[in-house]
């Protein structure tokens, strides 16, 4: 069935790839150098597939009791169909098994179908980081937000 979602570990090899989908996204985009240093660093980097076809990847890191959620892109011809939830709480698990006890991350204050998400799967803000993201003629803020993972629906 070509619609079955799978996710596989992100390899140095599929940065290509990943970036084909980060600069479809984004007018600030992470850098091939960025994704080499997080799966060379050995932090929690995974694609997502439909059928034969990247739709997303996600990064995360986890120490010390706690994860941050650094990346979590859908390309946008694939927003809306569920694949963001489906990867998120895929990386909530990920940090709930890596021990983490709370999950951070910040979000552009701009991005309100990703707040949206982030707010039904049960984030909560948590603060605002000012003039944090570039943007066309300046910066944005970000909204921080956090979850518990002891929330977190199996």
């Amino acid at each position: 069935m070509k619609d079955v979602l799978e996710l596989k570990v992100m390899l140095e090899a599929d940065v290509d790839a990943v970036l084909n989908v980060e600069y479809s996204a984004y007018s600030h985009p992470w850098t091939r150098g960025i994704f080499l240093d997080c799966v060379k660093s050995g932090y929690e980097c995974w694609m997502l597939f439909r059928g034969a076809q990247q739709v997303g990847h996600a990064v995360l890191t986890a120490a010390a009791g706690e994860s941050h959620l650094l990346n979590l892109t859908i390309k946008p011809e694939s927003q809306g169909n569920g694949f963001g939830r489906y990867l998120l709480q895929h990386m909530l698990m990920r940090a709930q098994q890596r021990e983490a006890d709370v999950c951070f991350l910040e979000v552009r204050a701009s991005n309100a179908a990703a707040i949206a998400l982030y707010d039904q799967v049960g984030f909560n803000e948590i603060g605002r980081r000012k003039n944090y993201y570039p943007m066309a003629g300046g910066r944005e803020d970000a909204l921080v937000m956090a979850f518990t993972l002891d929330d977190l629906q199996g």
